[in-house]
């Protein structure tokens, strides 16, 4: 179904409130060593409780309108869509080894499910995630999955990734439109447009890189043939700097146009149709963050990963802003009527997260 577009027009003049986040490397590093510590010991079992722990850190450290998101799934069911997964895994290799034409038809159901999967995924995640006691929700269906993660992945592809674009304006409208708070649903209308203007300067970067690498290694070749085959190790010198030189421009350029889609999505979206939302991370600074955490994460063997984990949260957050249409209690108000419709006691019953 088509959303119709608001017009961003009839938001102007109002008050918009910056998301916080009010968490610290210190403080989450005790957390995290502790699942780190526990998982080992239980041979990843206590993974499931590590993923609750945290995130209820972060979510109860989310703030909006003064007032932070809650958690609500337990470790047990965690642990249930993970040993889902995990025999699934088991009967794969088993079939591979004793009958491979049915390992065969085991990976192709397991191809076939994952936007199934993944609605679960979002749906379980959206139900155990609250604000100021009520719960979210998603109500996206099977063929509308199917579209945004099997389709567009499948068109991507096709397309050498000129219709990436697309497969992504899919997937997140699909996310976007189907989730709601209460009874009431947020809706996001950006346009395809807005999409490939984000997407040219990461295409312009994994092409510019490709040229270069391909130049370099061909540059390698011919020193190679004028000094008689003693500069073999060159070659292979510049073939390596020419494909993680690729390949780091590919991740640049991921990175990059991640971010724009985030702002592009979240300037485009509303809730009930009348709650703006903006967003205007920069690009430069989260792929500078986003980097550099990774280096740090690497060369400290992972001891500066909570460090890196709330250094970006905090960055996200800071630049994310929602401006209510009345007072926020009256907004709450209007909501509650729903709340009951996803309790815990549905959730439990219909939610398994696979960590997707």
């Amino acid at each position: 179904m088509q959303v119709p577009s608001v017009p961003r027009s009839q938001f102007e003049g109002r008050a918009w409130s910056r998301a916080t986040f009010t968490g610290r490397a210190d403080e989450y590093f005790g957390i995290w060593i502790v699942n780190v510590i526990l998982s080992i010991l239980t041979l990843g079992i206590y993974s499931a409780w590590a993923k609750v722990r945290r995130k209820r850190y972060f979510l109860g450290n989310t703030y909006i309108l003064g007032r932070r998101f809650d958690y609500h799934a337990t470790g047990p069911q965690i642990l249930k869509g993970r040993l889902i997964v995990f025999g699934v895994f088991v009967l794969y290799n088993i079939a591979a080894s004793i009958a491979p034409p049915l390992a065969v038809v085991i990976g192709l159901a397991v191809i076939a499910a994952v936007p199934i999967l993944i609605l679960r995924s979002l749906r379980f995640n959206a139900r155990v995630t609250s604000y100021r006691n009520i719960r979210f929700d998603f109500v996206g269906e099977n063929v509308g999955a199917y579209k945004a993660f099997m389709l567009g992945p499948i068109v991507s592809l096709v397309s050498l990734g000129l219709l990436a674009p697309v497969a992504s304006h899919w997937a997140q409208t699909y996310i976007v439109n189907n989730l709601r708070y209460g009874d009431r649903a947020f809706r996001t209308t950006p346009s395809l447009g807005r999409f490939y203007a984000a997407f040219v300067p990461p295409l312009l970067i994994v092409v510019g890189s490709a040229v270069l690498a391909f130049f370099l290694i061909n540059a390698s070749r011919i020193q190679i043939i004028s000094s008689n085959g003693e500069s073999s190790s060159v070659h292979g010198t510049a073939a390596v700097v020419a494909v993680y030189g690729f390949l780091l421009a590919f991740v640049l350029a991921g990175l990059l146009f991640r971010v724009a889609v985030h702002n592009i999505v979240w300037t485009a979206m509303t809730y009930d149709e009348k709650h703006a939302f903006q967003a205007d991370i920069p690009q430069r600074r989260y792929v500078w963050v986003a980097l550099s955490n990774l280096v740090v994460t690497l060369c400290t063997l992972g001891l500066m990963r909570p460090w890196a984990a709330v250094r970006e949260s905090r960055l996200v957050a800071s630049h994310c802003a929602i401006a209510p249409d009345g007072e926020i209690d009256d907004v709450i108000a209007q909501a509650k009527p729903a709340g009951a419709a996803v309790g815990s006691e549905f959730v439990a019953l219909e939610g398994i997260d696979l960590g997707i």
